[in-house]
């Protein structure tokens, strides 16, 4: 048998699955309200309701997971033993003959870390709730070892998870539990690795005695065990009787054991008429027999007070111990109560709290982005900075070249000039030296007699030797910065 928790389509439409309530049965064990049990009668059978299980099972993409699982899944079989009639072709359908065995596998969603996941939405709420379990489990599971280890009587916390309450009998001792688990060999997963080692360290040292006068995880004993009981049961009783304890015949019973211990009879057959010795033992014994049986009956009148007596004691101090167990247990209801009352308290806390923590989840991912987007924007500046840096330390450096060879061209034009200027000047005043003299000569000489006019040879000598020219330099551009 197989329970799901899914809803089944109807109409052709696909209902989504709905939250399922715990209850506690009669005999204290958990079971899911509203589930569907789907018989089976082959493994065939039994694979296609699991498969049809797994479609419906949550899954979502995260950056860590393709086919992320987002709940656990539970997968129960329960098988039923019942016994064939005298004929072999009927199976009886009495509740007392039927064996019930029940295996129930958990594919437990995996812890994740939401920096890594980069879970938002519904993911982020799903994860909380995942890990909110698995912290739960592993709480349980610590109070079961501290309480195995120094000897205390701690509450272990089932109920604050669905997951833990629902298999609360198995970790009472009610039945068997293995527990596997998975690690990534990755170097990057080496945190979550250890955690999850340390776990499964834990759960190893967790040993929790079975209870004897409880049935298996709320399910009918094996026949065996009810044939042994039966068997104790009935010897029990024909002690109590007086009846045969074994099953042989030649076993005395306990009424021939009784009348074992009186004295024997003396033989009671007459010959003689005049026989006077038969009858007087005959006599003598059955008296013996009758003080015996008074004795006997008066033991058992003095026993029968006596346990009369510890009957009225055991009595009145079972009332004075109901008396106080119902004190102790209403003063334990007040106390379950309050602890209620203050449960009910630290959920809402709770609840607000994780409200509170993926609001401020959601406020420093914006900030976290805003602060990227600004050392993207910063560094982005920084180097724009840096090229305009160096495009100023070349622009100096070719303003700097331009400067010293403009400098230097307009020395070189400057000399050129004054040269030139100082020739210029020369040739006039040597000019102005010939006017001065052919005018002295026309005022002192006669015409007759002037000489022929020299030549300048200065002037022929910068004729043969022509000064360089520089070209002009080009005026120095301007630059803006």
């Amino acid at each position: 048998r197989w329970n799901s928790c899914n809803t089944p389509v109807r109409n052709g439409d696909f209902v989504p699955p709905q939250s399922k309530i715990l209850r506690e049965d009669q005999n204290h064990n958990m079971y899911v309200t509203g589930c569907t049990e789907v018989e089976v009668k082959s493994t065939e059978e039994a694979f296609e309701v699991f498969w049809r299980g797994q479609k419906k099972r949550r899954i979502a993409n995260t950056q860590l997971n393709r086919e992320s699982s987002r709940s656990h899944s539970v997968f129960i079989i329960k098988l039923a033993q019942a016994p064939l009639d005298a004929d072999g072709d009927n199976v009886l359908q009495e509740k007392e003959q039927i064996t019930l065995s029940q295996l129930s596998l958990v594919d437990l969603a995996g812890s994740e870390r939401t920096n890594r996941t980069k879970a938002e939405g519904n993911r982020l709420r799903e994860a909380g709730n995942i890990n909110q379990s698995l912290m739960t489990l592993r709480t349980c599971i610590e109070v079961l070892r501290e309480n195995q280890l120094y000897g205390t009587n701690k509450m272990v916390p089932y109920r604050d998870s669905k997951l833990t309450h629902l298999f609360k009998n198995y970790f009472d001792g009610e039945g068997k539990v293995r527990m596997i688990v998975c690690v990534n060999p990755k170097a990057e997963d080496y945190e979550e690795s250890l955690q999850v080692m340390r776990f499964a360290e834990v759960t190893q040292e967790v040993e929790v005695a079975r209870p004897v006068d409880r049935p298996l995880c709320g399910l009918t004993p094996g026949r065996r065990l009810r044939n042994q009981a039966f068997r104790e049961e009935l010897a029990r009783k024909l002690e109590l009787r007086g009846g045969p304890v074994g099953a042989g015949p030649e076993e005395p019973s306990a009424a021939e054991l009784f009348f074992q211990n009186f004295p024997p009879l003396p033989p009671c057959e007459l010959l003689d008429i005049n026989d006077d010795q038969t009858l007087p033992r005959l006599i003598e014994a059955l008296e013996q027999r009758k003080k015996m049986k008074q004795m006997l009956a008066e033991d058992l009148a003095k026993t029968v007070l006596a346990c009369k007596t510890k009957l009225q004691e055991f009595d009145s101090s079972v009332t004075s111990k109901e008396n106080y167990i119902q004190g102790k247990l209403a003063e334990k209801e007040k106390i379950i109560a309050g602890q209620k009352t203050e449960l009910e308290r630290q959920e809402k806390k709770i609840k607000t709290l994780e409200y509170k923590i993926e609001i401020l989840e959601k406020t420093a991912t914006i900030y976290e982005e805003d602060k990227r987007n600004l050392q993207q924007e910063l560094e982005s500046k920084s180097q724009k900075l840096q090229r305009q840096e160096s495009d100023k330390k070349r622009l100096e450096a070719r303003l700097q070249g331009m400067v010293a060879e403009t400098s230097l061209k307009w020395e070189k034009e400057c000399e050129r000039r004054v040269a030139a200027k100082q020739l210029e000047m020369q040739n006039k005043l040597w000019v102005k030296d010939e006017k001065l003299k052919q005018l002295k000569a026309i005022v002192t000489e006669p015409r007759a007699e002037r000489p022929e006019r020299p030549e300048r040879p200065s002037r022929e000598r910068d004729r043969e030797k022509p000064l360089p020219r520089s070209v002009s330099p080009s005026p120095a551009p301007v630059s803006h910065p």
